[in-house]
């Protein structure tokens, strides 16, 4: 500071002064501002009033409905209160159906979400114990990792090298990118010296065809490539870079009928057997 003072023709003399009368004209705008000895100024919050067009308001308010719709209360909270808003309601031209299990803005959601990102910023492979949907608690030695949105839920989506593949003969295989649900970690080990062993998660190239009403299907994701149409619109297939199985077979399922898994073969006959078992359960249960 006292450099710039005196790069600008100022002294510098009573730095202390005029940082301290800056900082209580700052509090006086609406800035709350923490200060402590031997500590840097720390901006906490800011009640500056700022000046938004209706349009900007509307936007403000529908990222605020989404957000807090997706278990970010205190990011939504954050959004009202910058653009002076009440709490908020369901816009008239999008309606949004998250329902997630918890609000991430929790303290101790928040204090795990804060440890994965401080893990992700050290690169280096940490442990987390994790409780499974049965109840069962188990460590997990983790590498490379990053936090995912998906369906309504936060995952912290990672690569784990000591997990055996149950399909693919490749190595390393989208099998072993695994996901863990952030509410039901339990605790995040410090990280360890072995920094993480790969620099992108292992993927795999997926193609199928799309049939019936998916014939007309046009890629719109970024992973997506098309690989032929049938001039007579009867079929499109699709070439696309997966790095998690779990999610892509769950989008598969979803089209039924209407597409078929050209390669890889396991991921062909995996979907193949759940169709077949679901044949079983119905066959079991018939209609009364």
């Amino acid at each position: 500071m006292a450099d710039f003072l005196d790069e600008h023709g100022q002294s510098s003399n009573d730095i202390d002064q005029k940082v301290s009368r800056t900082i209580r004209k700052l509090r006086d705008c609406g800035f709350k501002i923490n200060s402590a000895p031997n500590r840097p100024y720390e901006l906490v919050e800011s009640t500056f009033p700022v000046l938004f067009s209706p349009k900007q308001r509307e936007s403000l308010a529908l990222a605020a409905y989404v957000l807090s719709d997706m278990g970010f209360s205190a990011q939504a909270s954050d959004l009202l209160n910058l653009g002076k808003l009440s709490t908020p309601v369901e816009p008239s031209q999008v309606k949004v159906a998250f329902s997630p299990p918890v609000d991430y803005s929790e303290t101790r959601l928040e204090e795990t979400v804060k440890q994965l990102q401080d893990r992700f910023q050290q690169e280096c492979r940490y442990v987390i114990k994790y409780r499974s949907s049965a109840g069962n608690a188990r460590n997990w030695d983790c590498d490379r990792s990053e936090l995912r949105f998906h369906n309504g839920l936060l995952y912290l989506f990672a690569h784990v090298p000591d997990f055996s593949p149950r399909y693919s003969d490749k190595r390393p295989s989208i099998e072993q990118n695994q996901i863990f649900r952030v509410d039901r970690i339990l605790k995040i080990y410090p990280a360890s010296t072995t920094h993480w062993s790969r620099l992108y998660f292992p993927t795999e190239k997926i193609s199928y065809r799309m049939s019936g009403p998916l014939a007309y299907y046009q890629p719109r994701r970024a992973n997506e490539v098309e690989l032929y149409r049938d001039p007579d619109n009867q079929f499109v297939d699709i070439e696309t870079t997966e790095d998690h199985w779990f999610w892509f077979r769950q989008r598969i399922l979803q089209y039924g009928r209407n597409v078929r898994i050209l390669e890889p073969q396991w991921m062909a006959d995996h979907i193949q057997e759940e169709y077949e078992q679901a044949l079983k359960t119905y066959e079991k249960h018939p209609d009364p």
